[in-house]
């Protein structure tokens, strides 16, 4: 019996077996099956009982988020009766607040039924929303 270097694969009732180069050929191949798969599922293509659809967007609200800062502003005194040069100026803490939106409320309707969600995107008009159909069965039933 000959000894063999590496690893080897067998298939088959026959056991017979497969070379190592062609068994990585074979997981590569599926590998290449698997990715393209994904890709067809990232590329937007969508199962059948999936679609998009248009609602039309009745209001839009910004959501805000409140930032406090302290800053440092210099402040001086009016100008004295003795001239210009005799102003009197200090640094002077200085509470800022902004606000700065984060997300929308958006209000919208669909085949006649209003729905709210909230978006990191203000809409537009127009709102594309998906469409998911999945039967409702109860757990346990059987026919």
């Amino acid at each position: 019996m000959a000894t063999s270097v590496g690893p080897r694969l067998y298939t088959g009732l026959l056991m017979r077996p497969i070379p190592a180069a062609l068994a990585r050929c074979a997981c590569l191949s599926s590998l290449i099956a698997l990715s393209a798969a994904h890709a067809d599922e990232k590329s937007g293509q969508q199962p059948s009982n999936v679609r998009t659809e248009y609602a039309q967007v009745l209001r839009v609200e910004p959501v805000y988020q409140t930032l406090r800062a302290q800053a440092v502003e210099e402040r001086c005194e009016p100008p004295s009766e003795v001239g210009p040069a005799a102003r009197l100026c200090r640094p002077v803490r200085v509470q800022k607040e902004f606000q700065r939106p984060v997300a929308y409320d958006v209000d919208y309707i669909h085949r006649g039924v209003t729905y709210r969600s909230r978006l990191p995107i203000d809409p537009g008009k127009r709102l594309r929303v998906r469409i998911t159909v999945t039967p409702d069965i109860p757990p346990g039933e059987k026919r």
